[in-house]
């Protein structure tokens, strides 16, 4: 999935160039190229798909030129992600109705690839049954940036239980109430399934969408189909898988997972990931001048200096044409911000 904009990142992240797109970590790799390459350990390029939006599409082939206009299916507008599940589960359903699918965003940053493929190919047997598994991260602290799972503990021989709920994003009191219970996973956003069984989940809670891709099945992969897609699409609900058919389900399973997962959602979350000098600071650039300054990031341009003297948990983002300052502590309201930035241009 590679059609989001990545608003909690800006202002690195634009809509003209979001977030899977840019080389985070500083490896000479974007995201998207980091996460196909994953895959393709194991899985054939011919038989990975991505679904973003139409205005990305030629990033995507520049990103992934192993992929042919077959494989990057374009939405013609933003509708969540259980559209964009939607189209790609019906368009696989009609080259192998016996596919077992991983779903995943093209922005998470998973450092221990071996662990995440090894579990990855454990769950795709997992699945052969009528289940749906979903990745569980265990988490390493009362973080209140990812949802979180509730499983039941009844399968000690086994790194799959059965997901008892869902839980939105908690207070930090709740996260730390879920840490000692023991019985939460943060939830990553990666998901495995049968074709039959994701189609059958359409059907069963999200009619309204499954019945638009239903009437479509032949023109996709056909070459009717990105007409089919430009005046039908938009017609889709939006809601997300989360909420659309994850939530509404008797049949899903969580396997617990450590691989070294970040989704990278927020500066936050990067600077989790990134070495910090000796007062705690997580620098993206080489000419920063930081004095009685501690657990920050700050990030710039090579030849731009920035100088901050006695300030602690701040974000500092310097880019050709905006800064941004603010406090660690309020990064979840960057998105806000970026909404009323984006409504005050019009």
């Amino acid at each position: 999935m590679a059609g989001g904009i990545g608003s909690r990142f800006w202002p690195w992240s634009r809509e003209e160039q979001p977030k899977q797109f840019l080389d985070i970590m500083g490896t000479g790799k974007s995201l998207i190229r980091q996460t196909f390459e994953r895959f393709n350990i194991f899985i054939p390029a011919e038989n990975i798909y991505v679904v973003t939006n139409q205005k990305y599409k030629a990033m995507v082939n520049e990103h992934l030129p192993e992929l042919h206009d077959a494989q990057i299916l374009c939405e013609p507008v933003m509708r969540n992600t259980a559209p964009c599940i939607a189209y790609a589960s019906y368009k696989i359903n009609g080259i192998n109705d016996q596919a077992n699918i991983v779903v995943a965003p093209s922005d998470h940053l998973i450092s221990d690839t071996e662990e995440f493929v090894a579990r990855i190919e454990q769950g795709l047997q997992h699945v052969t049954s009528n289940r749906i598994l979903t990745l569980g991260i265990k988490p390493s602290r009362p973080d209140t940036g990812y949802g979180y799972i509730e499983f039941n503990r009844e399968n000690t021989e086994s790194n799959i239980e059965q997901v008892t709920q869902f839980r939105e994003k908690p207070s930090l009191e709740k996260a730390e109430e879920y840490l000692e219970q023991g019985n939460f996973v943060w939830n990553s956003g990666i998901f495995l399934w049968n074709v039959k069984t994701i189609i059958n989940s359409f059907e069963t809670h999200l009619t309204q969408i499954a019945s638009i891709f239903k009437s479509g099945e032949e023109d996709l992969n056909t070459k009717n189909e990105a007409a089919y897609i430009e005046s039908n699409f938009p017609k889709c609900e939006n809601i997300s898988i989360d909420y659309g058919v994850m939530e509404r389900s008797d049949n899903i399973d969580v396997m617990l997972c450590d691989f070294g997962w970040s989704d990278l959602g927020t500066w936050g979350s990067l600077y989790n990931k990134l070495d910090k000098d000796n007062n705690g600071n997580a620098s993206l650039g080489t000419n920063h001048f930081l004095r009685e300054t501690h657990n920050s990031i700050i990030k710039s341009n090579p030849d731009k200096k920035i100088v901050i003297q006695g300030l602690d948990d701040l974000i500092v983002i310097d880019t050709e044409d905006t800064l941004l300052i603010c406090n660690k502590n309020d990064e979840q309201k960057i998105k806000g911000l970026v909404k009323e930035l984006s409504q005050n241009k019009t």
